[in-house]
């Protein structure tokens, strides 16, 4: 039995490299691997694909996809949330963006997370009403499915996917806390090769079955992280 856990957030992410396309789980402050975020920030990496509900950095989670952001290291990011809740705030990643220096892909929240969950479960696609006459139908193939006009969404692959979870045995079953659940379960099953941030790390055998949510057979690498292990990132030099 292999053993998938890695001695610290560095060995885990040790192959991530310039121009990987990664997912990361969390719903707002919910359910964020920032500890894996930490450390991909300080390997620098550039020219990274980020998909991820929310982007704007305006949560009170200490840690988000903005640092990697603030930092230059993200080309193109794929979102529902790239804003903030109200105007007068810019967020980095619409900084960044103005100036010319990251591209966003907006996706409708419900589209994102089934284009993520075809990806897991080998599904090339998915028709849509959401998007039909706006900017999102641009360049998608349309037809009409019981008289509704339906858009084509492709499934949404990645090469990393760095999530959360509340408990995981040695060999990367998965169980979440209530909200932190959120788009974990899917971008495990979506990614090549997945990442987890685990708060608590037990002996196989030592986890219900009823309450695995991700199975062991979706899950590479497990960096044991407990609660209270989190850091809080330096503010960047402008």
């Amino acid at each position: 039995m292999k053993n998938k856990v890695f001695k610290d957030v560095n060995a885990a992410i040790a192959d991530i490299g310039d121009g990987a396309s990664i997912m990361v789980g969390g719903f707002t402050a919910r359910g964020t691997p920032s500890n894996l975020l930490l450390a991909l920030r300080d390997k620098n990496l550039r020219g990274l694909t980020i998909i991820r509900n929310d982007a704007s950095g305006g949560w009170l989670n200490p840690t988000d996809v903005n640092i990697l952001i603030e930092a230059g290291q993200v080309d193109k990011v794929v979102t529902c949330f790239p804003a903030f809740g109200r105007p007068t705030k810019v967020s980095e990643l619409e900084r960044k963006v103005l100036e010319g220096k990251t591209k966003v892909e907006l996706v409708p929240q419900g589209t994102l997370a089934e284009q993520i969950r075809a990806a897991g479960c080998g599904i090339g696609g998915f028709y849509t009403p959401t998007g039909v006459g706006t900017a999102v139908a641009e360049g998608k193939e349309t037809r009409v499915v019981d008289g509704r006009e339906m858009l084509f969404e492709k499934a949404l692959h990645a090469d990393f996917a760095l999530i959360k979870a509340h408990i995981s045995d040695m060999f990367g079953n998965l169980v979440y806390r209530m909200s932190t659940r959120n788009f974990n379960p899917i971008m495990a099953m979506a990614a090549r090769t997945t990442i987890v941030e685990a708060e608590n790390l037990v002996e196989i055998g030592e986890i219900d079955p009823d309450r695995v949510v991700t199975p062991s057979i979706f899950v590479n690498r497990i960096v044991h992280i407990p609660p209270a292990r989190l850091e809080r990132p330096a503010k960047p030099v402008r």
